[in-house]
């Protein structure tokens, strides 16, 4: 009998704790700071581009913009290219399009380029990939509006359907 009731509390106990494990992870989320960028105006970028020049976000303002976090390294970005050349070059110029590398050496993104040629400005953020986006590892993408609002992610490789679709949120009909 005795045996039986320590039994009970153990496992009494055991879920108690696996329930406020449940309740603290609901509470809160493991990447909050991707919570605070969407529905706020996207942090300003300055995008060293691969073909010289400068481009940052507030200059692409008043038309929707895709904003497309990629790596040379990265398969599911090697896949998504394609779709992301075509949406550019059929959205054009009523949407925009900014490519920012991620973690990679010039040398291979200048490849990945060459491979790819993306019809839009690509290269690495100058000062840094402002942590409110949240990026851990590409493909990640924003969509946002023509007020510089940023109105959906999406994280992993696009397809033609997923870009018109997420671009239908950003205001593109």
């Amino acid at each position: 009998m005795r045996l039986r009731a320590l039994a009970w509390a153990g496992g009494g106990t055991v879920a108690v704790v696996l329930l406020a494990a449940l309740a603290w992870g609901l509470l809160h989320p493991a990447n909050p700071a991707e919570a605070s960028v969407l529905g706020r105006a996207a942090p300003e970028l300055v995008v060293q581009r691969l073909d010289g020049g400068k481009v940052t976000l507030s200059e692409l303002r008043g038309r929707p913009l895709v904003l497309n976090f990629w790596a040379s390294w990265c398969a599911p970005c090697q896949a998504e290219a394609e779709a992301l050349r075509q949406a550019s070059e059929s959205q054009s110029p009523a949407v925009g399009f900014l490519g920012v590398n991620f973690r990679d050496s010039p040398e291979a993104a200048r490849a990945y380029q060459e491979r790819n040629k993306l019809p839009y400005p690509v290269g690495p953020a100058l000062n840094g990939i402002p942590p409110a986006y949240a990026v851990v590892q590409p493909p990640a993408t924003f969509f946002i509006d023509r007020d510089g609002v940023a109105v959906a992610r999406f994280d992993g490789p696009l397809t033609g359907p997923l870009i018109h679709r997420y671009l239908q949120l950003a205001g593109v009909r």
